[in-house]
């Protein structure tokens, strides 16, 4: 396992394309997030609503830069030609995209750590009459928040992942997960039905996945915060487990 991370860790830290992805997912995150707080209207007595979501609204663009991130690192492979010399290397399949699934968790990881910690700074700063109450990491629903965020960001890249591996087209596995993730939540706004409607809020990969955000009004969210999270890992380990079944059973 080791020479396999060492392969996938020098892949990802000297080709460009990785870093500005992620460094584009950073500044995307930040900027977004910036800019809802900034419209924000506050008083004295707060901002009448949930100000810790308001400052991770950049997740929603910033998680499409990491799939794409997650999608080109296997799908980039297979249009080269370079899967074949990959998998040379590294004979046991599990093992290359157990690596590959590492890697890409940790540089997701780093990246993602500082895009939702420079969003929470920002709402601080944005908002300074209730940051020091609502986006202070010693307060335990923010904290969960941030964390989850990160959580979920890696949990969007593992997703994709997975679909590339599948699919190993990169133009159909982006849209695939875009699709997934951004479609579900088009969809429940243009339903009539409630019920239809909050079942397609608990089962989207994005829309259940997000509710770790929320620190205040619990009770009205579809699912808790945890259980959400909690769809979004299965959509990722039941696309880990299809692309890592395909990777072994079909010709490279």
């Amino acid at each position: 396992m080791r020479p396999a991370l060492h392969a996938e860790w020098t892949k990802i830290r000297t080709v460009a394309g990785p870093l500005w992805l992620l460094l584009g997912m950073i500044a995307a995150t930040v900027a977004l997030s910036t800019g809802a707080t900034s419209v924000a209207h506050c008083t004295a007595s707060g901002c009448g609503g949930d100000t810790t979501r308001l400052s991770l609204m950049g997740v929603y663009i910033g998680q499409a830069l990491v799939a794409i991130l997650a999608v080109l690192i296997i799908s980039g492979e297979y249009g080269s030609g370079m899967i074949r010399t990959t998998l040379t290397a590294v004979p046991r399949r599990a093992t290359a995209f157990a690596a590959k699934a590492i890697t890409l968790t940790g540089a997701v990881a780093v990246g993602g750590t500082v895009a939702v910690l420079g969003s929470v700074l920002a709402g601080r700063l944005v908002l300074p009459d209730v940051g020091d109450q609502a986006l202070s990491l010693t307060d335990g629903p923010t904290l969960r928040a941030v964390f989850g965020t990160v959580l979920y960001l890696i949990l969007i890249g593992l997703l994709s992942l997975g679909v590339a591996t599948a699919v190993r087209d990169s133009a159909t596995s982006i849209g695939i997960v875009l699709g997934l993730l951004y479609l579900f939540p088009i969809l429940s706004q243009t339903i009539s039905d409630p019920d239809l409607q909050r079942l397609l809020e608990k089962i989207a990969p994005m829309s259940a996945g997000l509710t770790i955000q929320a620190t205040t009004d619990l009770h009205s969210l579809p699912l808790s915060p945890w259980a959400g999270l909690g769809v979004t890992a299965g959509w990722a380990a039941a696309a880990l487990v299809a692309g890592g079944l395909l990777l072994r059973i079909r010709d490279a």
